[in-house]
C-alpha cells in the first residue's frame, strides 16, 4: 500500500518550509555558519523531538531555524524538501515561511526569499513541480509587526501567491490580525490561517468571516460545531489537515482517533499534509500511509483525498 500511495499523484497545501529541517542538514547548516548548537549530534536532536504541545514544538522550531543565514542556506533549505516530494510525487505545493523568524535576528527580508524562490524556479525546471509562496505572518508577535512584515514583502510581491497565518494559536486568535489581513487582500493577495488545531471553532468563524480566508490550516476541531461544520460543506472550503503533527502534537491522542475520515465522509473538503516533516515523523506519503494503518483508509479514500488536494490549490 505504501508504494501505492506514494504513486498517487497530490498537492501538499500544508507544508512550513521551516519545518523540513532535517537534523543532517541542520547540523551541515551549522558547521557551514560556525554555529554551535546545544546537541551533540543528529541522533540526540532527533530524541529532543518530544513534544506535549505546540508550544514545546515551537520552542524547537525556532531553535533550529537560527541555523538559516544564508542565501544558499534557504535555497539548501528548499531543494531538500523539492526533492523529497519528487521522490513521493508531489505534483505541486504552495509552502508557507516565515519571515519573522529570520528577519527579527536580523537575516534580511531578501536573502530569505531570493534563496527560496530559486529553489521554487528550479524546481518547476528540473523537476515538474509547480509552486505557489504563502507569506505567514507569527501570531504570537503583534500586528504591527506583521504590518511590517508586508512592508517587507511588498517589493517582491511577484513571489506569493497568499498571506497566512501561524505559530502559537491559543490566546492569538484570528481577529488579532483583520487589519493586516484586509491590508493584504487589498494589494492582491489571497489568505489562509491556522484555526481550529490547539485553538477553538471560534478561530475558525474569525478565520472565515473577518479574514475571509479562502483555505484553513488544520481546522480539525470543527467537529465541535456542527452549523460550522455545515457551512464547510456547503462552502467547500478546504482544511489542509496534517495527521502526524496532530497526534505528534497531542491534539489527538492517537492516530486512531484522528476524525479526517470521517470529515471525509460527510462531505468536508479534506487534505492530507505533512506540516513539519522533520520534526513530525513523516513527509506526504507517510501521512497517508498512517491513515491507512491506524484508520483503515481505503484506496477509494486515498484517491478523494489527493483530488482534493489538486482541486484546493491556489495556484492553477
Amino acid at each position: 500500500m505504501y508504494d501505492w500511495l506514494n504513486a498517487l499523484p497530490k498537492a501538499e497545501l500544508h507544508l512550513h518550509l521551516e519545518g523540513s529541517l532535517e537534523p543532517e542538514l541542520l547540523f551541515a547548516l551549522a558547521e557551514r555558519n560556525g554555529i554551535a548548537l546545544p546537541w551533540p549530534d543528529v541522533d540526540a536532536l532527533r530524541q529532543a523531538y518530544a513534544f506535549n504541545n505546540l508550544q514545546e514544538f515551537l520552542d524547537l522550531y525556532y531553535r533550529g531555524a537560527d541555523v538559516l543565514r544564508t542565501e544558499q542556506d534557504f535555497y539548501d533549505l528548499t531543494w531538500a524538501y523539492l526533492e523529497k516530494c519528487k521522490a513521493q510525487n508531489v505534483v505541486h505545493t504552495e509552502p508557507f515561511f516565515d519571515p519573522q523568524t529570520h528577519t527579527d535576528r536580523g537575516i534580511p527580508f531578501e536573502v530569505v526569499v531570493r534563496g527560496i524562490t530559486q529553489a521554487l524556479a528550479d524546481g518547476e525546471r528540473r523537476l515538474g513541480i509547480r509552486s505557489g509562496l504563502i507569506l505567514s505572518f507569527l501570531r504570537h508577535l503583534p500586528e504591527e509587526e506583521a504590518q511590517r512584515t508586508l512592508d517587507q514583502a511588498l517589493p517582491f510581491r511577484e513571489h506569493f501567491v497568499a498571506v497566512g497565518l501561524d505559530s502559537s494559536e491559543v490566546g492569538h486568535p484570528p481577529r488579532k490580525f483583520q487589519r493586516v489581513f484586509d491590508r493584504a487582500r487589498a494589494e492582491g493577495f489571497l489568505t489562509v490561517a491556522h484555526a481550529g488545531e490547539e485553538g477553538p471553532p471560534e478561530y475558525i468563524w474569525e478565520a472565515l468571516d473577518l479574514l475571509k480566508v479562502q483555505r484553513i490550516d488544520h481546522g480539525v476541531r470543527a467537529s465541535e460545531d456542527e452549523r460550522l461544520l455545515q457551512r464547510l460543506i456547503d462552502e467547500q472550503i478546504p482544511l489542509t489537515v496534517c495527521p502526524l503533527s496532530n497526534t505528534k502534537l497531542c491534539v489527538f491522542d492517537d492516530m486512531a482517533q484522528h476524525n479526517i475520515l470521517d470529515l471525509l465522509e460527510c462531505g468536508v473538503k479534506v487534505t492530507v499534509n505533512s506540516d513539519d516533516p522533520a520534526y513530525f515523523g513523516g513527509y506526504v506519503t507517510e501521512n497517508f500511509a498512517a491513515l491507512h494503518a491506524s484508520l483503515g483508509m481505503t484506496e477509494a479514500q486515498a484517491r478523494r483525498l489527493a483530488q482534493n488536494s489538486l482541486d484546493a490549490r491556489l495556484v492553477r
